[in-house]
């Protein structure tokens, strides 16, 4: 399952747009490149799932709006082969940032049926013993 599809991306940055980043061959088509799209989308989709299998089951049953954003961010900045627009790169630049954010739990998913990953032991743990230095046990050094 993919994050984010061309119908996706084609209402986010226009149809334009994605054919003067696909359309790459010696002779202009006029059309979006579905390979090259599809090449983009993957590597944006492996890049999201090195940072969620730390934390999430993958593949992710269902993909939150979050994560199809991040994907739609990165997989724009991918298809620049030379320097992207400063929005863009800002966009890619953030959706990194939101990734390590929830690799790390600052930022959690809300997806149906995946549990993150926790620890065992949560709050404090006490033990409750005999105390080793008494008033007794201390005799003369007091």
């Amino acid at each position: 399952m993919t994050y984010t599809t061309l119908d996706q991306l084609t209402d986010r940055y226009g149809e334009g747009m994605l054919i003067s980043l696909t359309d790459r061959g010696g002779v202009a088509t006029g059309a979006v490149d579905l390979d090259t799209v599809t090449q983009a989308i993957a590597d944006a989709d492996a890049m999201i799932d090195g940072y969620l299998k730390g934390r999430y089951q993958l593949p992710l049953a269902e993909a939150p709006a979050q994560v199809s954003a991040l994907s739609r961010a990165i997989t724009i900045w991918n298809l620049h082969i030379y320097d992207a627009p400063e929005k863009i790169a800002a966009d890619y630049k953030d959706a990194v940032r939101q990734l390590k954010d929830i690799s790390q739990g600052v930022i959690t998913l809300d997806v149906a049926g995946v549990e993150p990953k926790t620890s065992g032991s949560q709050g404090v743990l006490t033990t409750d013993r005999e105390r080793p230095f008494t008033g007794q046990s201390l005799k003369g050094f007091i």
